[in-house]
């Protein structure tokens, strides 16, 4: 497939492939007689998996790291344990993250729910977005 429909079917910019690929986070893909650009499925999955990737939070390079991971585990390169640690660390991370937007969202619950809303009392949103996370 083209660069322009990889790039729809992934709901992301032609830009954004090109982007992707300068980087190394997509892999170049063989070039048709014409010169263009060739993609398969394997582009489309893994260009879903970085832009939802990054819809989550993750960053390129965190996601990157995944994918090493895995395709280091399943090759016998990388060992369990390394996955092991790096899975640790990504779940507490995720759990700072659900801890603050619960917080968060028990601050906009609360705003909601107030009958009026008293300016001398400090912004209960503020309030649950100032406090540090326990995973940082």
């Amino acid at each position: 497939m083209r660069i322009a429909e990889l790039a729809g079917r992934a709901r992301v910019k032609v830009s954004t492939v090109r982007f992707y690929e300068r980087r190394g986070f997509l892999a170049q893909p063989p070039r048709t007689t014409g010169g263009d650009r060739d993609y398969d499925d394997t582009a489309l999955t893994q260009l879903r998996f970085l832009r939802r990737g990054q819809e989550l939070g993750f960053t390129l390079n965190e996601l990157t790291d995944f994918t090493a991971l895995s395709a280091g585990l399943r090759s016998g390169v990388v060992d369990v344990g390394s996955v092991t640690a790096a899975a640790v660390d990504k779940l507490q991370e995720i759990d700072g993250r659900i801890q603050d937007l619960q917080r968060t969202r028990d601050a906009l619950e609360t705003l909601l729910h107030q009958q009026r809303i008293d300016p001398n009392e400090e912004c209960p949103i503020v309030q649950a977005l100032s406090v540090e996370s326990s995973t940082r």
